[in-house]
């Protein structure tokens, strides 16, 4: 039974960068076949800019375009800490081994050959999307553990009480009621009563009825 409440499943955003218009067209109607949610950029000054507004799953960028190259906008992105995880697979006509190396020293994590063959390219999106997911749910989980052990008050160790008054001194040196004590270092929260041997030697009269009602 689906909840209403259920947050809705976004499907992932991925950006194009390719300075021919084409190229967009191409790689755009290969990804619809997956309903994925396309961006496009067509320098890598613009997909610098479209970066902080759509925070993308994935980006697929050109090496070869005019004014700045595939590996600089590479490098250009993953100075940017709020990008920095984004996987990017770069679009080349070229397969050599030098240009491959140097595509993964600016920061890519893989590389797709033109002309495109669709399913080689919605397997290797696919793959690095979850991959990705895959990672953002691991700092979600740490980032609620973090969380929740910083919520966690822990007493531990050896505390001086004093033997009459039963009053705690501090890691200052002051002595301090135990119920301050234990509000300040736990997640307990007091409430104040009687047990019956203080209401013995307090209240003898009220014990004595309380007695005679147990009776």
């Amino acid at each position: 039974m689906c909840n209403g409440t259920q947050k809705k499943e976004t499907k992932p955003l991925i950006l194009m960068v390719d300075d021919l218009p084409k190229n967009l067209q191409v790689l755009g109607s290969i990804l619809r076949e997956k309903d994925y949610r396309i961006s496009a950029a067509v320098s890598g000054k613009q997909a610098l800019e479209m970066l902080p507004g759509i925070n993308p799953d994935l980006i697929l960028l050109d090496i070869m375009m005019p004014d700045m190259d595939g590996f600089e906008v590479c490098r250009q992105i993953k100075k940017i800490p709020a990008s920095k995880d984004i996987p990017i697979i770069f679009l080349t006509a070229k397969t050599e081994h030098e240009d491959i190396l140097k595509g993964f020293s600016a920061g890519g994590i893989d590389y797709i050959t033109k002309p495109f063959n669709a399913e080689e390219l919605l397997a290797r999106a696919g793959t690095h999307i979850q991959l990705k997911q895959a990672r953002d749910r691991e700092k979600e989980l740490i980032a609620e553990l973090q969380n929740a052990l910083a919520k966690v008050k822990l007493l531990s160790g050896l505390l001086p009480m004093c033997s009459n008054c039963k009053m705690i001194r501090d890691d200052a040196g002051y002595w301090r009621q135990v119920e301050d004590y234990l509000s300040e270092h736990s997640e307990a929260q007091l409430s104040h009563s009687l047990c019956p041997n203080c209401v013995q030697e307090l209240y003898p009269d009220l014990a004595e009825k309380i007695l005679k009602r147990i009776q």
